[in-house]
């Protein structure tokens, strides 16, 4: 009798690979850096010093298999503006048709999260949300569009797209993108193959990523970047590089020595961490305080103030005696 294969698991490419993990470290490391990402995205003028705030990426949905039941967005974020704006930011390293799909599941999902019920009536609001092609064609679409149909009419609504090959090198540092920079590589990747062979192309390349260099540490000398934000750009595109380049260690080694060495390696964040570890956690206990007021006073209620800061409820009423 022959044994039964057991059925494999569908694979995510969305998740789980270095890309994904370069864009969720500068998620959680680098937040701020987000606020012009969505200045660009969502045409919208914050100043870049309002507070980020990180909101949970699993969701368990009702009604299907456990398999399959957990949904992981890279990045569900609340700005602290002069109201609270929800948004949802995806990684995609390649386009995929399913990609609209999944953005509505996460935005609806959000919704649900946040709701108010009023009375009889259920609030939901739709999160702004845009996904970041790595890759992408002449099909790619700028938009993708939702269109509801309802019992009491149709709403639509669209889900931006922001594609690297977009953007050149220079556009990144003037407007401020530097979130993007350890994904500027994918730019480059179609051409790989000549460079790798062909010395006087490669040194276009090289000489690009020695203005990338000059451009960074000029931010950091301007106050636009901070010493520790420019080292986990620089430890992501490193990260990045070593994975898409793995097959051209020419092109490989000649980016990779222009970026150095492990300028701000994890070992010495950790260090740097742990260094401040008592006044950090201080300060976030007094933001924490100061935001969930202000979210009070913008009639939020205590259960979505607790959801937002992950605080308990009865941590939530004494902070806003």
């Amino acid at each position: 009798m022959s044994k039964q294969k057991r059925p494999r698991k569908p694979k995510n490419k969305a998740f789980g690979t270095p890309y994904d993990d370069a864009f969720k470290t500068l998620l959680v490391d680098c937040p701020r850096l987000l606020i012009p990402i969505v200045n660009e995205v969502f045409g919208k003028s914050y100043t870049g010093s309002e507070q980020v705030i990180l909101r949970a990426n699993e969701h368990f949905l009702p009604g299907v298999s456990s398999e399959n039941k957990k949904r992981i967005t890279d990045s569900a974020f609340t700005i602290m503006g002069e109201k609270p704006e929800n948004y949802i930011f995806e990684c995609q390293s390649r386009p995929d048709n399913s990609m609209i799909v999944r953005m509505f599941e996460y935005a609806t999902q959000e919704a649900i999260d946040t709701r108010e019920i009023k009375g009889n009536t259920l609030h939901i609001t739709i999160p702004n949300a845009a996904v970041l092609f790595l890759r992408s064609t002449k099909s790619t679409p700028a938009v993708m569009k939702i269109s509801l149909t309802t019992p009491g009419g149709s709403v639509s609504f669209d889900f931006h797209v922001m594609k690297i090959r977009d953007y050149s090198l220079r556009e990144l540092f003037d407007k401020g993108l530097y979130f993007l920079l350890p994904f500027y590589i994918f730019v480059h990747e179609t051409q790989f193959g000549v460079y790798n062979e062909d010395n006087k192309q490669r040194k276009r390349l090289t000489d690009e990523y020695v203005t990338f260099m000059e451009q960074l540490e000029q931010a950091v000398t301007d106050g636009r970047l901070s010493v520790y934000e420019r080292g986990t750009i620089l430890d992501m595109s490193r990260r990045v590089l070593e994975h898409i380049a793995a097959k051209y260690n020419t092109v490989r080694k000649g980016v990779g020595e222009i970026m150095g060495g492990k300028v701000l390696d994890y070992e010495t964040k950790r260090a740097y961490n742990a260094g401040k570890a008592d006044g950090i956690a201080e300060g976030k206990t007094e933001n924490s305080k100061q935001t969930a007021r202000k979210m009070h006073e913008l009639g939020m209620e205590i259960k979505t103030i607790t959801e937002v800061l992950g605080a308990d409820e009865s941590t939530i009423e004494e902070w806003l005696k």
